[in-house]
């Protein structure tokens, strides 16, 4: 990554104070960038060294407001949740996510913005071992990820429509595997599976009641890993979809069992067998992702363990922040 990019660039992150958007302004603000954070969190809730905007961007004025001036734009801002708040609350996605990546890509477009980031999702696609970016148009989502997966790749084809009228080719698309670490959605009721784990052992719930086997493989990657890979796709200006994932398969026994042996005590796992355990294998192939660069360099076992520590230290800030919507994807 050029350093020298970014730095004195005016940049907003729509989401900045989230799962995501945290590292990444924190990165951006490291490497020099003038940074404007856009997001529903109190200013309380903004890292340092940036400017904080309290803004509701379901409103096209608020997205015209806060792109005023920026010569880069990182769109994060999205709803994250489980499988089963999807299935119950789809308008709850499908609405608020089309409304983010509409209004805000055309209040980019408008203000003249030079490069632009979307933030895709590993729900654009349908049910694979391995998921390949060219093949989405092809397929459908799954009938799981129907919702949210519908309305992200609303996203991209709004990308595609603006770069065949109006020649804007710097739109960057990402599409993140499955995201962790510090600022997630802990919440053990509509959280992921290592959020979701983290909370209820830390609660002191044992034994620790997993649903399924444990077989599922499924492919993680560190909320920092995935900012970084995002900033060298805007740098590169590359406008073609680019998964940020592991490439690597890890199998859901594994994340339980380790998150159980770095608990303070010893964690007893049970497995509901009588529960559904999910497609048997999802990874996201990374070449592409690999071919500019980009390689994830923080382990599982060392991710998962900063997210326990900062979870111990911040239950407080992570239980208060989703009664609202979430500013990740």
């Amino acid at each position: 990554m050029n350093r020298d990019f970014y730095r004195n660039k005016k940049v907003l992150v729509t989401g900045g104070t989230g799962l995501i958007g945290r590292p990444l302004s924190e990165l951006l603000v490291r490497i020099g960038a003038d940074v404007t954070v856009v997001s529903l969190d109190a200013p309380s809730r903004a890292p340092e060294g940036v400017r904080f905007i309290q803004k509701d961007l379901r409103n096209f004025d608020n997205c015209v407001a806060a792109c005023s001036g920026q010569e880069i734009v990182f769109n994060l801002i999205g709803i994250k949740g489980s499988p089963k708040m999807a299935a119950q609350k789809p308008a709850s996605f499908f609405v608020p996510t089309i409304t983010f990546s509409i209004n805000m890509m055309e209040a980019a477009r408008q203000a003249g913005v030079e490069r632009y980031l979307f933030t895709s999702s590993i729900g654009v696609y349908e049910p694979a071992d391995v998921f390949y970016e060219d093949s989405v148009w092809k397929t459908f989502p799954s009938e799981n990820d129907r919702f949210a997966g519908w309305a992200k790749r609303m996203g991209e084809l709004q990308a595609q429509a603006n770069e065949i009228q109006y020649g804007w080719d710097k739109i960057s698309i990402v599409r993140p595997a499955n995201v962790y670490g510090p600022f997630d959605n802990f919440d053990p009721e509509n959280a992921m599976v290592i959020p979701s784990l983290i909370s209820r052992a830390l609660s002191g719930e044992r034994p620790l009641t997993v649903w399924g086997d444990g077989s599922p493989i499924r492919d993680f990657i560190h909320a920092k890993d995935v900012a970084r890979g995002m900033l060298q796709v805007v740098e590169q200006g590359y406008n073609k979809p680019v998964n940020l994932g592991s490439g690597e398969g890890v199998l859901i026994r594994e994340i339980a069992e380790t998150i159980a042996d770095l608990m303070p005590d010893h964690c007893e796992i049970v497995w509901d067998t009588s529960k559904p355990k999910g497609d048997a294998k999802r990874l996201m192939d990374t070449t592409r992702a690999n071919s500019l660069g980009i390689t994830p360099s923080i382990s599982l076992r060392d991710g998962i363990q900063e997210t326990i520590e900062w979870f111990q230290e911040n239950q407080k800030i992570s239980g208060q922040r989703y009664n609202a919507f979430v500013d990740n994807t």
